[in-house]
């Protein structure tokens, strides 16, 4: 009797020692799944907001279709003007040596080279296996100096980019949000305040 007394004590400190060790732990792992797949979605929004740099550089605003941006990257070009010779150089401006030319640059090529991106997948949200895409809008706003100033932005909830992981870091990760007026997630540029595309991680 005393044995299966000691057997069952065991047992049932193995499984508190078991639960204590994974109450310590499931914020540890969540705050490290959740930083892993910020740093994916940074990067990706990054992505975005270069593209629509480009864009608006030909287009003289931003759009609110991926699809459009999309094929402006894959398709299309910009303007970059090309200085040949130094301003600094008196003697070759003295002789005419300094000159400027405006050349057409593909958009892919020139700011989409690096290896392994995949240019379609701009859209997605990382860890989301293609099923969630950011909410992108664009639009104007006025300034202090009542200056209209074109804007975009593009964003995902945590609930969105943190799916699958505990429910209740999530809300309480909102609830903080919420608590400091900020974004519930990651969102580049602001349709309502031009902040010259900052990300709110920034």
């Amino acid at each position: 009797m005393k044995a299966v007394i000691q057997t069952v004590l065991s047992i049932t400190a193995a499984i508190l020692l078991y639960f204590l060790i994974s109450s310590i732990m499931a914020p540890i792992d969540f705050t490290q799944e959740k930083e892993h797949r910020y740093n994916a979605t940074i990067a990706r929004l990054k992505d975005i907001r270069t593209a629509q740099v480009a864009f608006r550089s030909e287009h003289h605003h931003y759009t609110s279709s991926f699809d459009s941006l999309i094929n402006f990257v894959k398709n299309d070009s910009f303007r970059v003007v090309r200085q040949i010779g130094s301003l600094d150089d008196s003697a070759a401006v003295a002789e005419g040596r300094v000159s400027r030319d405006t050349v057409s640059v593909c958009v892919r090529d020139s700011l989409f080279k690096r290896s392994g991106f995949v240019l379609d997948s701009l859209r997605y949200v990382p860890f989301t296996n293609g099923r969630a895409t950011f909410d992108m809008a664009a639009g104007e706003v006025k300034t202090g100096s009542k200056v209209i100033v074109q804007v975009f932005e593009a964003s995902v909830t945590n609930k969105v980019l943190l799916a699958g992981l505990d429910k209740q870091e999530i809300i309480n990760l909102d609830d903080v949000a919420s608590q400091l007026n900020r974004f519930p997630g990651l969102k580049v540029g602001s349709l309502t305040e031009a902040t010259n595309n900052a990300g709110n991680w920034e």
